[in-house]
């Protein structure tokens, strides 16, 4: 039987179990240059011992940023400094993805260098507030994409991706969960659109495609995993049935033999198991656990085959050294939940606190 604590190949390195660290804002790239810190290559050297370690969300371009101190990979200078971070964890023995996010309609032009306003694949509104230096404030009605600028923003996250490999890292996750762009295009209350785009289940697939194959493309789909979360509603998104959304979305994607599926589960765990028998290659599981944080009992999502991997959030924060008391079955610092921002995250982890 195989358990979460067996190695397993993935992107050509071979980790040290199937226990990954899920990506969670921090909010720590102090400065105008949104650059790593030195408290981040700390932060992720201390969770090394995870078999897979996916960074905080790094934008891919000037316009993906959506948050205050969220750091970047598209300037010389944050280059530079990710590879102070990718040195740390490497040193510890770990493996580590940059997740690449682009929050599209999520943000707010206090946010962006002068003259920026967030954008998306249609010009529609998020309701909600998003915060901001100055505090909370409504999300601003975005601007619409033009075909050149989806072409670019594809180029924009291939060209994110090269800077990952330059900087260190193993591979790189891209974010299409939680209501970010690329979810946006997936989404039929945010993707109006009636072009190639948009529009029936092909256009709507359509820029998630493109981006994964131009960044498979760049530094070989090995080293390339993709974030989803159908039906996910954090970010104002309506999915009422995204069965056939999805469907289409792996098949296009099989062949590019991707590193890994990495599913932000939904209540329904029928519709997991219909993307789990969809993908043939590595499965990644962050379980839906509403209320609770993901705990132990995660760990015989592995032994039962509902995933080969499966993805800890919050439990990582207050635990630095997870894996190892997984296996010793505790004991175990609880988060800090009175300290999630964001709203209602029902379970998922992009949010956890900045404090721990």
């Amino acid at each position: 039987m195989t358990t979460a604590f067996d190695s397993i190949v993935l992107g050509g390195k071979r980790l040290t179990s199937r226990i990954a660290m899920a990506p969670m804002t921090r909010s720590r790239a102090f400065g105008p240059g949104a650059e790593p810190t030195e408290l981040m290559a700390t932060y992720y050297a201390q969770r090394a011992g995870a078999g897979l370690i996916v960074t905080e969300g790094v934008q891919p371009s000037p316009v993906g940023q959506g948050y205050p101190d969220t750091p970047g990979l598209h300037t010389p200078g944050q280059v530079q400094a990710w590879r102070t971070v990718t040195d740390a964890v490497h040193r510890e023995g770990g493996v580590i993805f940059a997740q690449l996010m682009h929050t599209g309609r999520i943000g707010h032009p206090s946010l962006l260098p002068e003259g920026l306003v967030p954008v998306a694949p249609s010009a529609v509104a998020a309701r909600g507030q998003v915060y901001t230096y100055e505090g909370p404030k409504e999300f601003v009605t975005p601007k619409e994409l033009s075909e050149a600028e989806i072409r670019q923003t594809v180029a924009d996250f291939a060209d994110a991706a090269g800077n990952a490999i330059e900087a260190g890292f193993d591979g790189v996750e891209l974010h299409g969960a939680n209501g970010y762009l690329i979810h946006q295009f997936l989404a039929p209350n945010t993707n109006r659109r009636t072009d190639a785009w948009g529009g029936d289940t092909e256009g709507r697939i359509r820029f998630a495609v493109e981006v994964v194959t131009a960044v498979a493309e760049a530094i070989g789909g090995h080293r390339v995993g993709l974030r989803i979360s159908p039906g996910n509603v954090y970010n104002d998104i309506a999915e009422d049935d995204p069965t056939e959304v999805y469907a289409a979305l792996l098949d296009r994607l099989v062949g590019l033999d991707l590193a890994y599926l990495h599913l932000l589960e939904g209540p329904e765990r029928s519709l997991t198991a219909r993307l789990r028998k969809g993908w043939p290659g590595t499965f990644v599981l962050n379980p839906f656990t509403h209320p609770d944080v993901t705990g132990p009992d995660a760990l015989k999502l592995v032994e039962d085959g509902t995933a080969d991997m499966v993805a800890y959030g919050a439990l990582f924060l207050a635990n630095p050294d997870l894996p190892a008391r997984l296996a010793a079955g505790g004991p175990f610092n609880t988060p800090d939940q009175s300290t999630f921002y964001g709203g209602d995250h029902r379970g998922y982890t992009d949010y956890p606190t900045l404090t721990a």
